[in-house]
C-alpha cells in the first residue's frame, strides 16, 4: 500500500471559511433573505426579554414597565445594528443587549439611596435614570478607544495564538446560558435541542425547489412546533400544580407581555425623565464597557470568519468599536437597561444556515425596528432559546478553536499558553459566580462600592480573563523567537486595511464615504 501524500493526512490553513452558501456581500433571493432575516429576529427576542424580566422587578416596576423596556431594547438593538452594518466593521453581526452590564446594574438598583424609595413606580424610574446616566458616561470609554484608533493600536499585541481562547470562551463562557437553563424544563428543552439538530444537520440536504429549507430555517422550524408544543401543555393544565419556578420556565403565558403590551409604543430618548449621574455608578459601569469590548472583539472575529470574509484589520476593528459606543450612548438616552454588545447567538446562526450575508442582518434589524406584534413571539419559554445556544454558542466556540490552524501546535509553549488562557477563563468567572451566590456579594467587598462593581465585573467575563492571561503570556514568554509558532506572518496581511486585496471588498464604506474617511 502506497504511503499517503502529506497533503492527503493534513488540510492546508485557508484565510477565509469555505462551504457557506453565501458570503458577506452576496445575497439570497428577497424572499429568502426576509425569512432569515426574521429568523435572526426571533432568536435575537432571547436576550431581548430575559435582561429586562430579571433586572425590572428588582427595580419595582411593573408588568407595563417591563413591556415597554422590552420594546426600547429592540428598538434601539435594530438602530445599532443597522449603523454597525453600514458604518462601523460592516459584518453581518447583531447588536443586542448584553449580560457583562448586570453586575454594576444590580449594584446600582442595590444603593441604599434608591432602595429607601417607597413608592415601587419611583423607585423604577429613579433606578432607571441612574442607569441611564452611567450608560452615557460609560459610553464614551468605547467612543474614545474606537474612533482616536487607539483599541487598533492595542491589537498589535494580539497574535491568532491570543485570539483562540479568546474567541472560543465568547461561546463557550455562556455555558450557563445553555443546558443549565434547558434542565429547568427538560420536556421542552430536551425535544427542542434535538429537532433543531435533526433540522439543521440530518435532514439538512432535504431540498424544495432547489432551496435547503430544512437547514435554512432549522430555527424558525423547530420552535414554531415546539412553542406550539408547549402552550398544548399549558393549555392542557400539565402545569397547574407544579413548583412556581417550573411553571416560570415552561409556560407560555408566564411573561405577561401579551396582556400588558401596548398596541403602538414608539420608544424616544429621555422617555423616563432626565437621567442622573454618579461618579461611583459610572465607574463601575465603565468596567462593563471594557468587557462589552473584548468580548465583541472577539465576536467580529467569529463572525468575519463565519461570513467567509478576511479577518477585520486593525482599523475595522476599531471603526466598529467607535460605532459600538454611539450604541452605548443610545441606550442610555432610551433607557434600554443594559449595554450593546455582539449578539453571540446570532453570529453562531450565520454558521449554522450557512448564510453570512450583511443584507440578511440588516432585514433583521428592520423586523427590530418596525414589528409591532413583538409581545405574541416574547411568550416563547426562555428554555426554547436556551436548547438553541446550546448550538450556536458551541458553533462560535469551535471558530476560535479553528484559528489553531495558523499556529504551531506541536509547540509545548503554544500549548501552554492556550491550555491556562482557556482553564482559567472558565476558572475564574466560575469562581466569582459561586462566590456571589453564597454570599450575595463579589470577591472583592471593600468599602469602595465603585471598585468591587469595577473588578466583579472584570473577572465574571471569560473572554475578558483570557484575554488578560493569553495577551500576557503571548507577549512575555519568548516572544522573539516565536512569531511563526503564534501565526504572525499568516495575521501580518490583515493588519492593515491595504494589506490584503479583499479588505476592499469587505470593509469598504457604503456610498463611496472611503474618500472622506480614507482607512489606514
Amino acid at each position: 500500500m502506497a504511503e499517503p501524500k502529506p497533503e492527503e493526512i493534513s488540510h492546508p490553513p485557508m484565510d477565509q471559511l469555505q462551504g457557506l452558501e453565501y458570503c458577506i456581500d452576496s445575497n439570497p433571493s428577497w424572499g429568502e433573505a426576509i425569512a432569515l432575516g426574521f429568523q435572526h429576529y426571533i432568536l435575537a427576542l432571547g436576550t431581548a426579554v430575559m435582561i429586562p424580566s430579571f433586572l425590572v422587578p428588582l427595580m419595582g416596576g411593573t408588568d407595563d414597565d417591563k413591556v415597554r423596556v422590552v420594546q426600547t431594547l429592540l428598538f434601539v438593538e435594530g438602530i445599532n445594528t443597522l449603523l454597525q452594518t453600514l458604518f462601523g466593521t460592516r459584518l453581518p453581526t447583531v447588536i443586542g443587549g448584553s449580560y457583562a452590564f448586570m453586575v454594576p446594574i444590580i449594584s446600582i438598583i442595590h444603593d441604599t439611596t434608591l432602595l429607601n424609595i417607597e413608592d415601587n413606580h419611583m423607585s423604577f424610574l429613579y433606578t432607571m435614570r441612574a442607569v441611564q446616566g452611567a450608560l452615557i458616561v460609560a459610553s464614551s470609554i468605547q467612543i474614545i478607544l474606537g474612533y482616536s484608533q487607539m483599541w487598533a493600536i492595542c491589537t498589535r499585541f494580539f497574535s491568532p495564538l491570543g485570539m483562540i481562547p479568546v474567541i472560543a470562551l465568547v461561546g463557550f463562557g455562556l455555558f450557563d446560558k445553555g443546558f443549565p437553563v434547558v434542565g429547568r424544563c427538560i420536556e421542552i428543552g430536551i425535544p427542542m435541542l434535538i429537532l433543531f439538530i435533526a433540522f439543521s444537520q440530518y435532514l439538512k440536504n432535504f431540498h424544495t425547489k432547489q432551496l435547503p429549507i430544512l437547514e435554512r430555517f432549522a430555527l424558525i422550524i423547530s420552535i414554531t412546533v415546539i412553542w406550539a408544543y408547549a402552550h398544548l401543555l399549558t393549555a392542557s393544565g400539565a402545569y397547574k400544580h407544579r413548583p412556581e419556578l417550573t411553571q416560570l420556565n415552561c409556560r407560555t403565558d408566564k411573561a405577561n407581555l401579551i396582556s400588558s403590551a401596548p398596541w403602538i409604543k414608539i420608544p424616544y430618548p429621555l422617555q423616563w425623565g432626565a437621567p442622573t449621574f454618579d461618579a461611583g455608578h459610572a465607574f463601575g459601569m465603565m468596567a462593563a464597557v471594557l468587557v462589552s469590548l473584548i468580548e465583541s472583539t472577539g465576536s467580529y472575529k467569529a463572525a468575519a470568519r463565519l461570513a467567509s470574509a478576511t479577518p477585520p484589520p486593525a482599523h475595522i476593528l476599531s471603526r466598529g468599536i467607535g460605532w459600538q459606543g454611539i450604541g452605548i450612548l443610545l441606550d442610555g438616552l432610551f433607557g434600554t437597561l443594559t449595554g450593546s454588545t455582539v449578539s453571540v447567538e446570532n453570529v453562531g446562526l450565520l454558521g449554522s444556515t450557512r448564510v453570512g450575508s450583511r443584507r440578511v442582518i440588516q432585514i433583521s434589524a428592520g423586523f427590530m425596528i418596525f414589528f409591532s406584534i413583538l409581545a405574541l413571539f416574547a411568550s416563547i419559554p426562555f428554555t426554547i432559546f436556551a436548547a438553541v445556544y446550546c448550538v450556536l454558542f458551541g458553533i462560535v466556540a469551535s471558530v476560535g478553536l479553528s484559528f489553531m490552524q495558523f499556529t504551531n501546535m506541536n509547540s509545548m509553549r503554544n500549548l501552554f499558553i492556550i491550555g491556562v488562557a482557556l482553564f482559567l477563563g472558565l476558572s475564574v468567572p466560575e469562581y466569582y459566580r459561586e462566590y456571589t451566590a453564597k454570599a450575595l456579594h463579589g470577591p472583592a467587598h471593600t468599602r469602595a462600592v465603585w471598585f468591587n462593581d469595577f473588578l466583579n465585573t472584570i473577572f465574571f467575563s471569560s473572554p475578558t480573563v483570557a484575554l488578560i492571561v493569553a495577551v500576557l503570556l503571548d507577549n512575555t514568554l519568548d516572544y522573539k523567537d516565536s512569531a511563526r509558532d503564534r501565526g504572525m506572518p499568516w495575521w501580518a496581511n490583515f493588519r492593515t486595511f491595504k494589506g490584503d486585496s479583499r479588505s476592499e471588498e469587505f470593509y469598504s464604506l457604503p456610498f463611496n464615504l472611503n474618500r472622506f474617511f480614507p482607512p489606514s
